[in-house]
Order: C-alpha cells, then structure tokens, then sequence
C-alpha cells in the first residue's frame, strides 16, 4: 500500500473491499454482506502486520539511539512522536467500532473480546444499518464521524509536516491515503458530506470494515514517515563504544500506598557477561587515567537480575512526596576489568485523588475566558495534550480562579468538545472528549439605588448618581456596563422624559427625580447595556415609587 508498492495480498484485498462496496450500493443480499467479514478479516492481519513492522523499526531506532544518542537520538524522539500520534488515531477508530457494536449487540456481545479486541466473524447484526449512522452521521450531522474526520485530518496535517518536503512520494501517498475530501455525489452535480458518503445507512459490517481500512491507513501511513526518518541518520555507523546505565519506570507519579516499580539495565550490554546492580550509597574514586569508578557502600541492596540482563527495584510508596534513588552497576569487561556506572533516578509521590466534574452542568459560555482544571489522576500536567472543538483552549488562570486552563469557546449552540491525551509511560492514550454545551452570557439586572422595583426614598433616589446592571449569582465575576437610558416621570397628567448616553444621570435627569413628591413614580426604561462579551443588551425597566 505504501507509495503505490502493493503486495498481491493487498490489492486482492483492496479489489474485494471495492467489489463488496459497488454490491452493497446494489442492495445485494445478506450474504454478500457477509462477505464483508471476510475483507475485514484481511485488514485485520494487514494492520497486525503492519504493527510488527513498525515495532521492529522502533526497536531500530531505540538500538540506534542508544549507540550514538547525539546522532540518532533527535530521531528516534521524531519517530516516537509519529507512533504517539499514530496509536491515538488507531485507537479511538478502535473506540468507535466497539461502540457501534455495544450498541447493536449489547456490552456482553460475542463479538466483543479483551483487550478492546473485536472478532468480526462473531457479529450477529451486520445488517443494522440505523445505529452506524447514528453514531457516526447524527440525527444532526454531529455525529463522533466529525470528530473522526478532524482527527484524520490533524494525524495527516502532523505527518507531512513531519516530512518536511523531503520525500514528495511519501507525502503525496498520505494525502492520498488519509483524504477527507468532500466526495462528488452519485448524480455528478456537487459534492456529498464526506462523513455522510462515508457511513450514512451502511449495514453495521461494512462500516466496521470501512473503519479497519482506515486503521490500515494510518498504520501504513505510519510506515511511510518512520521509513523517511530512519533514511535520516545513518544506523550502519553506530558502534557501541560505551555503556549507558538506564533506568525506566512504568511512571513517575505514584499514589499513596501503591507499589512503585522500576527496570535498571545497561543498553548494549552482552548478556552474557555477568554483571551486578547495586541500589543505595556509593562512594565515587579517581582513577590512575582521571576516569571515575564507583563503588557501593555497606547499606546497598543488590537487585536480583532476570534472563535478560535487567534488574527490578519495587519498593511500596510511603510518605508523599518527591523521592530519590540511585546505585551503581557493575560488570567485567572483555578486558577482565571491572567497570562500574552509577545512575540516579526521581519518582514522586502523590495522595489518592479523584476528578469529580458535573456533567449536568457542563457549560461554557462565549464571548469570555472560562477556566477549566484539567487533570488525570497518576499523571502529571506536563504530560497532558488538551485540544478543543469549537473553540480555543491555552494554559492561562483567570483571575482569582484555580483553573490551569482557559477555554473560550465560538458558536453558541454548537457543543465544544475537550480532548485530552496524556503521555503515559512513553504511550499517548486518548480519553473520551468531554463535551459542554456552549451558551451566551446571560443578560444582567438594571438597578437604581441597588433596586430594581419597589419603595425609594425621595432624599435617597435624588442622592443617586448612576444606574448600574448586576448579574448575581452566576459562576464568574463579571462586568456589565449601562451604555444609556431613559427617566419618565408624570407630572399632572403629563409625561416628561429625559435621556442619559451613558450610565450617569445627567442634570436634566436629576431635576426631574428631585421635583418628585411622595406617591409618584419613578420610571427608568430603555435601558441598555454592554458586557464582557461586547453584545449590546437591552434590559428590563426600573419602576420606583417615591416614599
């Protein structure tokens, strides 16, 4: 598939996925619907393929990096932010076909396997074609299919750019492969929605094969760049001329009363060789030739080493906190010297928590910034991706407000959509995007001596200066500013009138208010004012009477 070089096992499939389309567009019968199982089936050990070859790519690029990390290192971070990004596309196309079929079948479905693996030969319900849609189009065309798109259309936006124009075949075959365009119609005359061409009506088996084509897409678009970048640096050069002691964590963060564990190994060690890993103080000695040698002192605990040359350090996490540890590793070399390599190591450690987030309430509303705390428990936020729909989110506080982020979302009646993924332990998983309703900021109060209706004192109504708009008891502290309004009064059966520009009474305006007696009425009306969003309002009147 990769820049047009197929395998005779990949164009029969693609010949089979294209047949199976053109039938089902006919309304053939049940059983050449079945036959879809069977191309998915293909895709499914195509992607499996693919995966293994990317993976032995990896570990290149790790074998690479770990001999000459100046040379290859650049690269191999690269490569893995193509696979952090890759493994998230993959995944939540993953999501959506477990959905589909836990809504069709049930979340006890035989389809359904551990591991959010699907047996696509256990579908009962291939021919539902209501709930794909529904999922994926919306009774509204808001359907997840948008969001599939958009993220299709990043993965592809990321991957050329990773390119850099340096390989125009490459980058041409992602295009190719990962194209949203807006497909011509069947009657020639326009385009069609390319979510809707996609998905809309299709029998429940052929939108979980149309889905597993796309993994094969991004998997082989994935091979495409990690090719590219492996070209970048020169593997045949690397010799492994010294040692790096590493250690690697499942984490850095660990709950209160959790087991923290960690692998210390040496990279290109011979695992032949017999070496010794010891955790706790050591005391550091100038060599004849100024090199450094280490050597562990009485209070060192030595790590019992598996088959593959690493040592495991657990120790149960205590007190809260941030911890250090370290030792030294010590092996013979071919020489029969003895080499020693210290290494130090961070973990932190955390009070259980818990994100409580009431999603009854999930509203964000336009025109202002809206603070958000976003968190997962276990992992840091440094380690977090936050993206929106909708919107724009950026790291910022607000105020007096806690929250990390701030969001400020665009078109009111339009849902927006959070989308974090966190980095943990080298994988980037994807959580489900978090939506809130977006609304517009609601309109304030008028008030005149702090009233809005009621019984004023003369002495106090003519000691007034302005007329303001609150809004109470809403989420944020929010200023609203009266830009005009009108005082009427009645005076012996005639109505007198007078207008402010701004939120200040004007004299005129204050001449009528003090000529008011007991028992009339004060009216402020037509009263407009403007808020942090930059809508003009216009609000409800003021009626006073005057004590």
């Amino acid at each position: 598939m990769s820049k047009g070089k197929e395998t005779p096992r990949q164009k029969m499939i693609g010949m089979m996925y294209l047949i199976l389309t053109a039938m089902l567009a006919l309304n053939v019968s049940k059983e050449a619907v079945e036959a879809f199982k069977k191309v998915d089936l293909s895709l499914t050990k195509t992607t499996a393929n693919y995966i293994k070859k990317n993976d032995i790519t990896y570990a290149t690029f790790d074998a690479a990096a770990a001999e000459n990390p100046e040379k290859a290192g650049p690269w191999k971070t690269k490569a893995y932010d193509v696979k952090g990004r890759a493994d998230e596309l993959f995944d939540y196309i993953q999501d959506l076909k477990i959905e589909i079929i836990t809504k069709a079948e049930g979340p006890e479905a035989e389809a359904l396997l551990p591991d959010n693996r699907i047996d696509i030969t256990k579908v009962k319900r291939i021919d539902e074609n209501n709930i794909p849609s529904e999922v994926l189009v919306g009774a509204n065309q808001d359907g997840k299919g948008n969001d599939l798109k958009a993220l299709i259309e990043d993965y592809r936006q990321f991957l050329v750019e990773t390119l850099e124009g340096k390989d125009l075949g490459a980058e041409q075959s992602i295009l190719d492969i990962l194209n949203t365009e807006d497909p011509v119609n069947l009657e020639g005359t326009g385009t069609e929605d390319w979510v809707t061409a996609q998905f809309q009506t299709l029998p429940l088996v052929a939108v979980i094969t149309i889905l597993s084509k796309m993994q094969v897409d991004v998997r082989n678009a994935e091979t495409d760049v990690l090719n590219f970048l492996y070209t970048q640096i020169d593997a045949g050069s690397f010799k492994f001329n010294y040692i790096i002691p590493t250690v690697t964590t499942n984490t850095s963060y660990v709950m209160q009363g959790n087991e923290y564990e960690a692998k210390v190994f040496v990279a290109a060690t011979d695992t032949t060789q017999d070496l010794e890993i010891f955790v706790g103080p050591y005391t550091t000695t100038t060599n004849a030739d100024g090199s450094l040698a280490y050597e562990p002192s009485g209070q060192s605990t030595k790590l019992p080493i598996d088959e593959s040359g690493r040592g495991i350090y657990r120790v149960r996490a205590g007190s809260v906190g941030e911890k250090s540890w370290g030792g030294v590793i010590r092996m013979k070399a071919p020489d029969g010297s003895t080499r020693t390599y210290k290494f130090d190591q961070k973990y932190s450690v955390g009070m259980p928590n818990v994100v409580v987030s009431p999603t009854a309430m999930n509203v964000l509303y336009q025109g202002i910034q809206n603070p958000l705390d976003i968190s997962v428990p276990g992992v840091g936020s440094d380690k977090l991706t936050v993206r929106m729909t909708n919107g724009d989110i950026k790291r910022g506080k607000y105020k007096d407000y806690r929250g990390e982020y701030v969001a400020q979302p665009r078109t009111v009646g339009q849902n927006a959509q959070i989308i974090v993924s966190a980095n943990i332990d080298g994988k980037v998983q994807s959580f489900p995007p978090v939506e809130f309703r977006v609304r517009r900021l609601p309109d304030p109060e008028a008030r005149f001596a702090n009233m809005k209706e009621g019984n004023v004192l003369r002495s106090v109504a003519a000691a007034q200066q302005v007329v303001t708009a609150v809004l109470e008891n809403f989420e944020f502290d929010l200023t609203y500013t009266v830009t005009g309004f009108t005082v009427s009064v009645n005076d012996k059966g005639f109505e007198i009138t007078a207008e402010s520009n701004s939120n200040r009474l004007t004299n005129k305006q204050k001449e009528l208010i003090g000529n008011l007696r007991a028992g009339q009425k004060l009216i402020i009306e037509k009263i407009k004012a403007v808020g942090p969003d930059g809508r003009n309002r216009d609000l409800n009147p003021i009626i006073l009477k005057i004590n």
